[in-house]
């Protein structure tokens, strides 16, 4: 499974998201990824409720095609805030 199908899942099945996949750093295979997820629909949410978010879109792609996800999600004001 390539990077932008990922994304592609995650931004499907995510209200209003935008996501960036990479392989993670560090790892020398292609199953440890690395996402960044923006969404306005984790506001107010739990952390724990954003990444089930994530994980619920990835669905079965999360046993079967990719080892490992090291996950960042945000709110659009809160992205906004950490890249300053």
């Amino acid at each position: 499974m390539n990077l932008s199908d990922i994304e592609e899942l995650i931004e499907s099945n995510v209200e209003n998201a935008e996501a960036n996949v990479t392989h993670a750093r560090d790892k020398h295979d292609d199953d440890h990824l690395a996402a960044t997820v923006v969404s306005p629909t984790f506001e107010d949410l739990p952390l724990v409720q954003q990444h089930q978010a994530v994980y619920d879109a990835l669905g079965e792609h999360m046993t079967t095609d990719i080892h490992a996800l090291e996950l960042s999600t945000y709110t659009p004001e809160e992205y906004d805030e950490q890249e300053d």
